[in-house]
């Protein structure tokens, strides 16, 4: 049984030893709990949607089914930040592990026996999207306390991250030829491991908000630590614009589009490039640290275009797979930079709050971007909805470069105080 986290002020001790940069034993066992997590996230999409597709649904009804995972998860995430400061973000995650594991158990008997309606499906997602809501703001606060290199380490759970999504999509189109009950059950064990990892973690001292206040005052707290960061709201405000516009849609349009086209395994197979791009941007997101981060990884976001330029023009899987690749590289090096900016530059008592709120802000547009891709393919037509994304990530990063305050941030030294940030 592992010793409940601490809640009051440090005490100083006097250490010879200096611990790892990166890989300590804490982030070991919180690399193995991403890594089991994220594996199983990364194969509900593709089970999900090509399970749908499969089975003659359109996509259309794709598209809602990613709104109901994520609907939930952009609604739930600020209360998930503020249980996460009240409770600790560990419990939380565990917490979160433990429902994810039963949701999966129940869509394995549900793909397993077939289902006549919809919502049930529906509901399971929604249930999986408030899970992720639970777990999401400590995921972020957990690194800076496991690691003392926060970009470094945010490189290496963004490799996890792509190795994952390389790895997920793909496994998930192999079992699907068995049954889409099966990646359910691989999920299951996966959250299995990644409660247990979390609950033998051992962290010091974790900051608490000011003890007495309500659940609205804490929100209230975090909204005026959010707000009072420009650089922050700035970025969320693009990038709402981005998400509704231009990645929302592409996933449904996407699986649409190549799963019909040229099936299921090659729409897996196109998907795991895109991971292999990721694992490049996080290697050099490990080695590169700019002075102004966000600057840089603006810069990168350029690429993300590439696939999408690609899809419009109807290229062969081949070359499809290779613009993946490239857009990977520029997403993951962006991500890192954002990731990085948030957890060194907040102080870490408001930090599960305002990581809420950036993710909220983030991801709210995206339930709403992926119901509209089957009307707008209907309306406009796939080439165009392909297009109009690409042209809406060109501008989203030429915003994100004209922001002073966006272009100006400058990277925290590791081990460096938090600044105000402002």
């Amino acid at each position: 049984m592992t010793a409940p986290e601490l809640r009051t002020a440090p005490t100083p001790q006097v250490s010879t030893a200096k611990p790892p940069a990166i890989w300590s034993g804490n982030f070991r066992l919180y690399f193995t709990a991403r890594t089991a997590g994220l594996l199983s996230d990364a194969m509900l999409p593709v089970a999900v949607s090509a399970g749908l597709v499969t089975a003659g649904y359109k996509t259309s009804e794709v598209g809602f089914a990613m709104a109901f995972l994520l609907g939930p998860f952009a609604g739930l995430v600020l209360f998930g930040g503020v249980l996460a400061d009240r409770f600790t973000a560990r419990r939380l995650m565990i917490f979160a592990d433990l429902l994810n594991l039963v949701t999966r158990v129940l869509l394995a008997v549900l793909f397993f026996h077939g289902f006549d309606q919809l919502w049930q499906l529906y509901l399971l997602l929604a249930l999986a999207g408030t899970a992720a809501a639970m777990f999401q703001p400590g995921a972020a606060s957990t690194v800076p306390l496991v690691a003392t290199d926060v970009q470094g380490a945010n490189g290496v759970l963004r490799i996890s991250e792509a190795l994952t999504a390389l790895a997920g999509p793909s496994l998930a189109a192999a079992l699907i030829t068995l049954s889409t009950g099966w990646v359910m059950v691989l999920a299951a064990v996966m959250y299995a491991v990644s409660a247990s990892c979390l609950l033998v973690l051992r962290l010091g001292p974790v900051p608490a908000p000011p003890p007495g206040d309500s659940l609205w005052q804490n929100l209230v707290g975090g909204w005026h630590e959010f707000w009072s960061r420009s650089w922050m709201w700035g970025v969320i405000l693009i990038w709402m614009a981005f998400t509704v516009l231009s990645w929302g849609p592409l996933a449904p349009v996407v699986v649409g589009d190549i799963a019909k086209r040229d099936g299921v395994l090659v729409y897996g197979i196109i998907n795991s490039m895109l991971g292999a791009g990721t694992i490049i941007g996080g290697v050099l997101a490990i080695r590169v640290k700019p002075v102004r981060p966000l600057a840089a990884g603006a810069t990168a976001l350029f690429l993300f275009a590439v696939q999408q330029f690609a899809f419009a023009a109807d290229l062969p899987w081949p070359l499809l797979g290779t613009a993946q690749l490239v857009s990977g590289i520029g997403i993951s090096f962006w991500g890192v930079m954002w990731a990085t900016s948030v957890q060194t530059q907040v102080p870490g008592e408001v930090l599960n709050r305002i990581h809420a709120y950036e993710v909220a802000g983030s991801v709210c547009m995206f339930p709403l971007g992926s119901a509209l891709a089957g009307p707008a393919v209907d309306l406009l037509g796939t080439t165009q909805v392909y297009l109009i994304g690409g042209v809406v990530t060109l501008g989203t990063a030429t915003a994100l470069l004209l922001s002073p305050p966006i272009r100006n941030l400058r990277r925290v030294p590791d081990g460096g105080p938090v600044t105000a940030g402002h």
